[in-house]
């Protein structure tokens, strides 16, 4: 995607990112606090969080709060907590982006992991809407809200050896076009695919693909940074590729 955002796209937004310690979570935390964004940063690594935070304060002089939720245990009651502990804090919610996600196994049908698929199906589509719906009255407080789900080729046309994980996609797909008709004159409901891009969850997913054929987080960011400022204030409902036109699979 060519766009070039103005340095002040995201000042005066308040923007939580899941999954924000490493790969696509972490440059897209970085992105937003550089075009302006108070960034609020969620995961269940500690020290890595730390780190991102003090990346994100030198870099930019803000200094990002972060918070330790696991979606993979995490209850409804869970969420509330962490929403009432942001409500303290902060008076709304701009926007929030749910990057954080599990890959699960990589295999047949006939081989999928009963309890792995259950953990897929946690992060990927319950914790999400646990979270999400914990989330909704912050987000609503906003006169320019934009919920940013993440989704996948495998969300749109199931492919084999995807199992679990392309169930979950395509339940994203789901939910943020439920949530994009429920409130489509309050929020902005949208997918993000990343396409291929080098982080730790794709090199599991196709180890013997060479990652330097691939995008970096950085490389994506632009459409990040579109679907949280003005200019994508009227899509709704949509699911945007981050590298149109590139092929599913792994990198040639």
């Amino acid at each position: 995607m060519h766009y070039q955002p103005k340095q002040d796209l995201l000042n005066d937004r308040i923007i939580l990112v899941t999954g924000a310690s490493d790969g696509i979570g972490r440059e897209a935390a970085m992105t937003y606090a550089r075009y302006g964004a108070t960034v609020i940063l969620l995961g269940r690594n500690e020290e890595k969080l730390r780190q991102v935070a003090s990346h994100i304060n030198e870099e930019t002089g803000r200094q990002p709060q972060w918070f330790i939720l696991d979606l993979l245990t995490c209850r409804s009651e869970d969420c509330q907590q962490l929403a009432q502990r942001i409500a303290v804090n902060y008076p709304r919610l701009d926007g929030v982006l749910h990057n954080a996600g599990l890959l699960g196994d990589v295999c047949p049908m006939s081989e999928q992991n009963p309890q792995v698929w259950q953990d897929v199906i946690q992060v990927n589509v319950n914790a999400t809407f646990m979270l999400t719906q914990a989330l909704l009255p912050l987000l609503l407080k906003s006169d320019a809200g934009s919920l940013v789900f993440t989704s996948s080729s495998v969300g749109r046309q199931g492919r084999a050896n995807w199992g679990a994980y392309a169930a979950s996609k395509f339940a994203t797909e789901g939910m943020m076009q439920v949530l994009a008709d429920e409130y489509q004159q309050r929020l902005r409901v949208n997918c993000i695919n990343p396409g291929g891009t080098r982080t730790a969850m794709r090199a599991s997913a196709f180890p013997t693909e060479d990652p330097q054929k691939l995008k970096t987080p950085a490389d994506i960011m632009p459409l990040y940074l579109w679907l949280m400022g003005d200019d994508s204030r009227r899509k709704t409902g949509m699911t945007f590729d981050a590298q149109p036109g590139r092929k599913p699979g792994i990198s040639q």
